[in-house]
């Protein structure tokens, strides 16, 4: 194992994350400007995208990090049987998950109960199929709905905060079982679907569109809420939430939804493209 992964067993995780979170907040206009251009140009960042190029528009370097794109630089695809992207990013893995088994890397499985925090949540999922995409400090950071749906439970899940690099992805066992995460409980037209927002080392944050930041605080123990009565219903593709910092998005979906093909480890991905196919008998 490599150093950089050995350091991150022993390093003061959530201490780092609380450091980088006041100097990415930071309003000073040198500083602020200096993360954004530094970080721009370190990883390619497409300003052109953005509802704004402009720095001074952008209070600190994650509202930048956050940033909206530009209207029509997305589009979704329009079959309306097709499951959408939640993210750009890169394809991690995705397959169909063998008898509650999902696969990490060569040589990593881990239990959909593990990653959901509940047995019992995962028995839909046991012969469906994930979609696991990587975002890169390059990428647009709000993740949107898949399909239309109605949300049912979020389940906040404490853990560590192990980077998600494809490097540690490939060295850590079970790690996105591991990590500090936001499950989001979904009912949908052909059953349920988990959406699970997976933090990460350094800021780790996540703000959910209906109830703000929710992550940090850290969580001691397994956090339920129910969201039921609040009849929140979120159409395919609207925005449901964001990474204040980059992170991971797990897809998780019931057999009779059939993965796009083409989506290999490592591929580059866009927000709206065709993750999978629902069949009219989903459900």
């Amino acid at each position: 194992m490599r150093p950089s992964v050995l350091l991150q067993y022993v390093v003061p995780q959530r201490l780092m994350s609380a450091a980088v979170r006041r100097a990415t907040h930071a309003r000073w206009r040198p500083w602020k400007d200096f993360l954004i251009d530094t970080i721009a140009r370190r990883y390619g960042v497409d300003r052109s995208e953005a509802e704004s190029a402009a720095n001074a528009d952008y209070e600190h370097f994650n509202a930048f990090f956050t940033r909206a794109l530009k209207a029509g630089v997305r589009p979704y695809e329009a079959d309306p049987d097709a499951l959408l992207m939640p993210a750009d990013g890169r394809i991690s893995q995705v397959g169909r998950i063998r008898a509650g088994s999902i696969f990490q890397a060569k040589g990593h499985e881990y239990a959909a109960a593990a990653l959901l925090g509940d047995e019992s949540a995962a028995v839909p999922y046991r012969d469906g199929a994930f979609a696991t995409i990587y975002l890169s400090p390059r990428d647009y950071h709000r993740v949107h709905m898949p399909w239309a749906g109605r949300l049912v439970e979020t389940v906040h899940v404490p853990g560590r905060l192990f980077s998600v690099a494809p490097f540690t992805v490939d060295a850590i066992p079970g790690l996105f079982a591991r990590n500090e995460r936001l499950v989001c409980h979904f009912e949908t037209s052909f059953g349920p679907m988990a959406v699970v927002m997976v933090a990460a080392m350094l800021v780790s944050g996540i703000q959910t569109v209906w109830g703000g930041i929710e992550v940090p605080p850290y969580a001691r123990r397994v956090l339920r809420k129910d969201h039921r009565a609040e009849a929140i219903e979120l159409a395919r593709g609207a925005e449901m939430a964001r990474f204040l910092m980059g992170s991971t998005v797990i897809v998780l979906v019931p057999p009779g939804v059939e993965l796009a093909p083409g989506l290999d480890p490592l591929s580059a991905v866009q927000l709206g493209q065709r993750l999978a196919t629902v069949a009219h008998n989903a459900g």
